[in-house]
Parts: structure tokens; C-alpha cells; sequence
């Protein structure tokens, strides 16, 4: 763990104080074939760590930059072998439904409402139209991905 002496103002490393159930659990995590590529080597890295090797010897070693050995082992320190894994990203996007899309190209085609005051659509307004007045929700990226797609 890195932390800074008040007088000096030295930064000054320390390795992680691992006992040798974790030392076991983690050598067995490097040396695994079941493992992601990345979580073994998130293993080896808090492993090397707590055989009191050096951050910056560890980044070597594991070709990362310091900051990556301060975050594995911040990691597992916090949550133990479930902070080596990899961090849940978010779902695929939702697909707009066919009808969305035939609806976006139907109203393109057509004049906006009278009492609307437009004399043509834009991306914007027309998103704004489907939400207010039929309640499809859609970005008005979405919308320009439509008018490319379709000429």
C-alpha cells in the first residue's frame, strides 16, 4: 500500500501483508487455465505484491502501468478474489422495435402538425413528437441513423 511520510513527503511503498491461505489461493488463481487471461493476471500482480516486490517492479513485470497495480490491489483488498474479476459492464442496447422504425420513416414523409408551427421535421422535434404525442421514446440519434440509412 502506498502512503505518504508527514515530513518528507516521500511517497514509500509497502507490500500487501497476505496470508498463506490467500498466498495459496492466489498462486492457484495465476496458475489457472479456468480463468480469464486478465484475472490471473490481476492474481499475480496482488501475488507479487505480497511477496513485497516493488510497484513498480510488479507494472513491469505484468506490462501495466503503476496506477493498474494500485487499483488490483485496492481491489482486493476491498472485495478478496471477487475484486480480480472483471468489473460488470452494461448490457447490449435494447433494439427499437420494426414498427418504431416504419413509424419514424411514415412521419418523415409527412408534413408536421399544423398546430405545431413547423414547417419541417428535425431530428429533435421529431423525437420530441413520438414522446409527447405517442409515447415512443427514441434519440433524436436515433432518428438521424434512420434518415442516413434511408436516403
Amino acid at each position: 500500500m502506498l502512503f505518504m511520510e508527514p515530513e518528507a513527503s516521500v511517497i514509500v511503498e509497502s507490500g500487501m501483508d497476505l496470508s498463506s491461505e490467500q498466498m495459496a489461493e492466489l498462486r492457484e488463481l495465476a496458475g489457472s487455465r479456468d480463468v480469464p487471461a486478465d484475472v490471473a493476471l490481476r492474481a499475480r500482480i496482488v501475488l507479487w505484491s505480497g511477496e513485497g516486490r516493488r510497484r513498480k517492479d510488479i507494472a513491469e513485470l505484468a506490462g501495466v502501468a503503476p496506477l493498474t497495480v494500485d487499483r488490483c490491489k485496492a481491489r482486493y483488498t476491498e472485495r478478496g478474489l471477487a475484486g480480480l474479476e472483471d468489473k460488470r459492464r452494461g448490457g447490449p442496447r435494447t433494439q427499437v422495435p420494426p414498427r418504431v422504425r416504419a413509424r419514424v420513416i411514415a412521419l418523415t414523409r409527412m408534413s408536421p402538425p399544423v398546430d405545431s408551427g413547423l414547417s419541417h421535421w428535425s431530428t429533435r422535434t421529431l423525437a420530441d413528437h413520438l414522446k409527447r404525442r405517442e409515447g415512443v421514446s427514441v434519440s433524436w440519434h436515433y432518428i438521424a441513423r434512420v434518415w442516413r440509412e434511408e436516403n
